[in-house]
């Protein structure tokens, strides 16, 4: 039998870091919106940052979906083995007691 162990409150560390980085994917649609021309120089930096930023906005929402969707795995994923855990603990008890002749 091995020993499996689960680090639940890192696991919902990580669910956590991943919604943060889904907010800020998903409020930050277009990266390229805080610099201007002048900021940014050469009209090839210019254009590029408006290529990207186009590409950016097609991906983005795909990508923050996905982001979203591994959060919500790994919460529930925490919360699962948190439960199994319980049940095993519980059903350890029980046998513990009726292996000391209680018949709980």
């Amino acid at each position: 039998m091995s020993d499996l162990k689960a680090d639940t409150k890192r696991i919902r560390e990580c669910s956590r870091a991943l919604q943060r980085i889904y907010h800020s994917f998903t409020d930050r649609a277009d990266p390229a919106a805080d610099y201007s021309a002048a900021e940014l120089g050469d009209k090839r930096v210019v254009d590029a940052f408006g290529e990207f930023a186009d590409n950016w906005k097609i991906h983005r929402k795909d990508l923050a979906g996905k982001i979203r969707k591994l959060g919500v795995i790994t919460w529930e994923a925490a919360k699962s083995y948190d439960a199994i855990d319980a049940e095993l603990a519980a059903a350890l008890r029980r046998q513990d007691a009726r292996a000391r002749g209680g018949s709980r």
